[in-house]
């Protein structure tokens, strides 16, 4: 490689860094945790950059690009989500850029499964009861009581990739399972989970049988004891199938009272407030999140409200948030890895240059 390639990194991605290094590359990393102002971005882009690794948090548009005009080569995101850059823009400027879907899978589905179980069986409710020296004693069913998952019923709303892994471990679980996605139906993979329930039962190792289904939203979220919310954003006038709050006080109405949400998709998929309102009036039993409307959470957003506390689970877009998902190397393994080789394949340009060939390139409409 003769030319050394200058890049931009808005966070610190690990070990990964390190390759790039040792490939020639001159990498500077912004050193704090939070995110760079958007002027300093455009301030390295314009310093002549030759690659840019970002997160959700930056906001990358024509602004960006113009400030890279003539240099600016690729923007690798550290994430399948990329609601932060202007794909519009993108295009206009040809400029590809990355993602990393696929690593996270089966990290972000097993954490949707932890946060349905905590949220159902109570437990930061019993645990602050054990801190705070509130057990005074044992009792069948006082003080309170959580819900069983095994043998419930989940609706799974979105069944691309993260959505098909939540459903082997609901299966797992002997959980009956309703489908639902606005887009595709993965029928042969649905027939595949009946088939290994059928089987389950044929050998023994499940008492009674299971079925999972694709059903109408309505009829989902009517029958569902819990919600799990798997779909990409996309927002009026961007599909037929928009996504954008698509849990409001309309569909929230239509989930048993007994009923528990978790969303781990994107956050403006449910729209705050008519959730707050749904736990404050006891629409539904409880509601558990990774993504919001707005991040980090505002500090006066009505989720913080005391009185639901205990019916509403916060956490800190966190579902991807383990060490080989975030850190690997491996592009096959983690997300660190796979931006890194999604940038190195544009800047030395792998796949014959062929921007269309990358498997890491998102827009690749651009360049057709």
């Amino acid at each position: 490689m003769s030319k050394t390639f200058r890049v931009f990194a808005t966070c610190d991605i690990g070990p990964s860094i390190d390759l790039l290094r040792k490939r020639g590359y001159d990498v500077e990393v912004y050193p704090q945790p939070e995110a760079p102002p958007k002027s300093l971005i455009i301030q390295k882009v314009k310093s002549g950059i030759d690659g840019l690794i970002t997160t959700l948090r930056d906001p990358i548009d024509a602004e960006v690009f113009e400030a890279g005009k003539g240099s600016l080569k690729v923007v690798a995101q550290i994430a399948v989500g990329f609601d932060n850059i202007n794909r519009a823009d993108a295009n206009r400027y040809q400029i590809p850029f990355t993602n990393t879907a696929e690593v996270l899978t089966e990290a972000t589905a097993e954490f949707a499964f932890f946060m349905l179980g905590a949220l159902a069986r109570r437990m930061w409710t019993a645990e602050h009861l054990t801190r705070e020296n509130q057990w005074g004693y044992w009792h069948p069913y006082l003080p309170f009581l959580g819900n069983e998952v095994t043998g419930k019923t989940i609706a799974i709303i979105g069944t691309g990739r993260i959505g098909l892994a939540m459903i082997k471990k609901c299966a797992g679980f002997d959980m009956n399972i309703l489908c639902y996605d606005p887009a595709y139906q993965n029928k042969e993979f649905v027939t595949a989970i009946q088939d290994t329930m059928d089987l389950r039962v044929a050998r023994g190792i499940s008492k009674e049988k299971n079925w999972i289904k694709y059903v109408p939203l309505n009829d989902a979220l009517a029958q569902a004891d819990f919600v799990s919310v798997h779909v990409p954003l996309i927002r009026e006038g961007e599909s037929s199938t928009p996504t954008y709050h698509l849990f409001n006080e309309q569909s929230l109405r239509k989930m048993k009272s007994s009923a528990f949400l978790v969303n781990t998709s994107r956050g403006p998929v449910v729209d705050e407030n008519a959730l707050a309102k749904a736990l404050r009036e006891k629409w539904i039993a409880g509601a558990a999140l990774d993504v919001y409307e707005k991040e980090p959470l505002p500090a006066n957003s009505p989720l913080r409200d005391p009185a639901i506390e205990d019916r509403c689970r916060l956490l800190p877009h966190f579902a991807s948030a383990a060490e080989i998902t975030r850190l690997s190397n491996d592009p096959n393994k983690g997300m660190a890895g796979r931006c890194v080789q999604g940038l190195i394949d544009v800047l030395e340009g792998n796949y014959e240059g062929d921007v269309t060939k990358m498997p890491y390139v998102v827009n690749k409409e651009a360049f057709v």
